[in-house]
């Protein structure tokens, strides 16, 4: 005697609503307040209930089962992109994490790196090493977690004429760590010209009395 053939089950319109109802409702998704992504959900659920009313009757069980998984998938893979944790791009990297050498230490680093075509480690050696300098000179005081951002806007208020070049470096280096920007020999070659330029800059004169000028 032939073994009996079990037929494959039939998801129903209700039964594959009631799925993508459990799905979307998964601690995977965590707790929130009423935002966008609720909003995309309850859109999605409407969504899921009109296709499979339209199209019962026409794909047999087992396709609609399969498309109703792959767009409970897609809505996972949204929300997972949407809400994993992301630097907030407001905040700047800070300059020096981890020991902090000399400025010269820092220098010969970043020539060596960028005449390795390190082009992302160049610049980011190199604006430490134009911190270490300028705090070594005193024309911004010695502060740990300081941040590019934060560099640059001291450094500005005593050389002027290097704000813009002063903002553009922090710029590039906030890019580079954060990988909003690929380093290039350019990126590399701003960032030296900086530190150049820094080097030979001198305070401006406030108040009658005269900054500590670069040595």
């Amino acid at each position: 005697m032939r073994p009996a053939t079990i037929a494959p089950l039939e998801v129903t319109r209700d039964e594959g609503r009631r799925r993508a109802i459990e799905e979307l409702s998964d601690p995977l998704y965590g707790e929130h307040e009423p935002s966008i992504i609720d909003r995309f959900l309850a859109w999605l659920e409407e969504w899921v209930d009109s296709l499979l009313t339209a199209g019962e009757g026409f794909l047999p069980g087992q396709v609609w089962a399969a498309l109703l998984l792959l767009i409970v998938a897609i809505a996972v893979i949204v929300l997972i992109v949407y809400l994993r944790p992301r630097r907030n791009r407001r905040l700047d990297a800070l300059v020096h994490e981890g020991t902090v050498r000399s400025a010269a230490d820092h220098r010969a680093t970043a020539e060596r790196d960028e005449t390795a075509g390190e082009f992302a480690r160049a610049v980011i050696e190199r604006l430490r090493a134009i911190s270490v300098d300028l705090e070594d000179r005193t024309i911004i005081a010695p502060r740990a977690g300081r941040t590019a951002t934060e560099l640059a806007a001291e450094a500005a208020g005593v050389l002027p004429g290097e704000a813009e070049g002063l903002r553009e470096g922090a710029r590039i280096f906030n890019d580079v760590v954060y990988g909003d920007r690929v380093a290039t020999a350019d990126s590399a070659r701003t960032l030296r010209e900086l530190d150049v330029r820094l080097s030979a800059a001198r305070p401006v004169v406030t108040g009658g009395e005269t900054v500590e000028e670069a040595r």
